[in-house]
């Protein structure tokens, strides 16, 4: 299996700064995790952040 290159992550990162829930959209598609960041973003921006950076660091496809 190949890896993303680390250019990608790095972006997929800065992402998540701005819009948490875009990277997770990308990495895993409309599914539970998606749901569970969008809940985490209304409740409050940080707990978002770091849910979307969790999926980013633990993804193993490629975008």
């Amino acid at each position: 299996m190949s890896q993303p290159s680390s250019t990608s992550n790095v972006c997929m990162y800065f992402l998540a700064i701005l819009i948490p829930f875009l990277p997770v959209l990308f990495k895993r598609g409309c599914g539970s995790d998606f749901l569970i960041n969008i809940c985490l973003c209304v409740l409050g921006w940080i707990p978002g952040v770091i849910h979307a950076w969790y999926i980013i660091s633990k993804s193993e496809g490629a975008m």
